[in-house]
């Protein structure tokens, strides 16, 4: 009965011609889903592909990449390079070498190299604003292994920000160094070309120079005979460090008189000879009834002096 009273309403046959309708659409709108997936499937395959082989490539191209560095290396440090230059070399040549891995990659998406050149030259001041201080650092780095004011080894002191350490890598950009408690520094190569630095270790020697007060009525010449004797039987003097010690009186101070010792050690065993030599120093003296004046100072109770 419901249907007889639906089929009076609507009528059979526009239920019918609606239903055809929708029926058309869905199939139409199947067919392009299909046509599409049908179209894209190869492109999305190509594309996995590519995707798959870059990771291929960039994976065989490390090694290949580390194999050719590391047989370089070894090949500048059979030449007689320095370590420094072998370092920046090094990191310059991975740069170049990862570069030109990518080039290859991008290839393989259908970006030549010369679209790359010519997006690179069409953005070179934006690029170059912005790489600004690495090419600054860059060009320091350079002019480090020209001058040669350090090497991988030294101990330096820069006076800019007072960074200091032990150099021990030097690279395209930056400056590694190692502070005495083991903390690493990386210092810009554009700060190191550009200002004063102090290189402790770039002589074969380095001078001790100590100075101890004695008190005014001391002999002099028994506390210079007693500062020699400290100097020469150092274990860490070389032979021509004895033949150039120095002892002098190097001021009148108020409360002593002020001597010097310098004499020439090895740049390696500067600081153990510097701490061997202060220790010596005060024991010599202390045995030769020499007095090394102090200051004293006297306190007053007042309470006390008043009582009295």
């Amino acid at each position: 009965m419901v249907d007889n009273y639906y089929h009076m309403i609507f009528g059979t046959s526009d239920i019918t011609e609606n239903a055809e309708e929708i029926a058309k659409e869905s199939a139409d709108k199947v067919n392009i889903i299909r046509q599409y997936i049908d179209e894209m499937l190869p492109k999305l395959l190509s594309f996995g592909g590519r995707v798959v082989l870059a990771f291929i490539v960039i994976a065989i191209g490390s090694r290949v990449i580390g194999a050719v560095r590391s047989h370089f290396r070894k090949r500048l440090l059979k030449g007689g390079v320095q370590e420094g230059v072998v370092q920046f070399v090094d990191s310059l040549m991975k740069f170049i070498l990862y570069f030109l891995l990518i080039l290859m990659i991008l290839s393989r998406f259908g970006i030549t190299t010369g679209t790359v050149v010519a997006i690179l030259g069409s953005s070179g001041l934006t690029l170059g604003l912005a790489l600004q201080g690495a090419l600054s650092n860059f060009a320091g780095g350079v002019l480090i292994l020209i001058q040669k004011p350090f090497a991988v080894g030294d101990y330096i002191r820069e006076d800019t920000h007072g960074n200091e350490g032990v150099v021990i890598k030097i690279t395209m950009i930056y400056t590694t160094l190692e502070t005495v408690d083991k903390k690493l520094v990386v210092v810009p190569n554009g700060v190191l070309a550009n200002t004063s630095l102090v290189n402790y270790t770039g002589q074969d020697g380095r001078l001790i120079d100590i100075s101890v007060g004695v008190a005014y009525d001391s002999d002099l010449e028994k506390a210079k005979k007693v500062l020699f004797e400290v100097a020469k039987n150092s274990p860490y003097i070389t032979e021509d460090g004895k033949k150039n010690i120095n002892i002098f009186v190097s001021a009148l101070a108020e409360s002593e008189i002020t001597m010097g010792l310098r004499f020439n050690v090895p740049v390696k065993d500067y600081w153990p000879a510097r701490w061997k030599t202060l220790e010596d120093t005060r024991n010599a003296l202390r045995e030769a009834n020499i007095e090394i004046p102090f200051r004293q100072l006297a306190v007053w109770n007042m309470n006390q002096a008043d009582g009295e």
